[in-house]
């Protein structure tokens, strides 16, 4: 995916989070959208950041540094446990939507993983496969926040107690 992709995910994300977190589509709904937004976009944008030094789908596309975004909330806290969800749509973007994949275990291993259903990232369908991928994502989110909260990383599961009337 380019970069067009990541941020029209992660703006769909942000908006359809909003709306699971706090379904009743008052204000409430948007301040929740507004808490999430900057961070799931800011997630969304860091891989790439490795195009600028290191190796391209490998340096800031793998299992380590996403366990570091995911690691971090536990101990800081705040509106930065929402860039997790960013980097983590990023590499599913770019494994289920680009041809290429990624070095998911990097830096113990070159291998790129990718799913055979991905497009180039000048594809005219580029977009149309983010859109779907994004819906796809949407209904894990909602699964697991309604569903299956206790598998909800520990800091989003407080959010969500905290800040939902909607959830039992």
């Amino acid at each position: 995916m380019n970069k067009r992709g990541h941020v029209l995910n992660a703006v769909l994300l942000s908006i359809g989070l909003g709306y699971v977190l706090d379904p009743s589509g008052d204000v409430t709904t948007f301040a929740t959208i507004a808490e999430v937004f900057l961070p799931i976009v800011l997630g969304a944008l860091f891989p790439d950041v490795d195009t600028a030094f290191g190796k391209h789908r490998k340096t800031l596309h793998n299992l380590p540094v996403l366990i570091i975004f995911l690691a971090h909330p536990l101990y800081h806290g705040g509106n930065l446990q929402w860039v997790w969800l960013g980097v983590l749509t990023h590499y599913v973007l770019d494994y289920f939507g680009s041809r290429r994949g990624i070095a998911l275990f990097y830096p113990f291993s070159d291998t790129e993983y990718g799913s055979p259903t991905g497009v180039t990232t000048s594809s005219d369908r580029a977009e149309a496969v983010t859109v779907v991928i994004t819906a796809f994502e949407l209904l894990a989110v909602a699964l697991l926040v309604h569903v299956l909260p206790q598998y909800l990383p520990p800091t989003v599961r407080t959010f969500v107690v905290e800040n939902s009337a909607f959830l039992v």
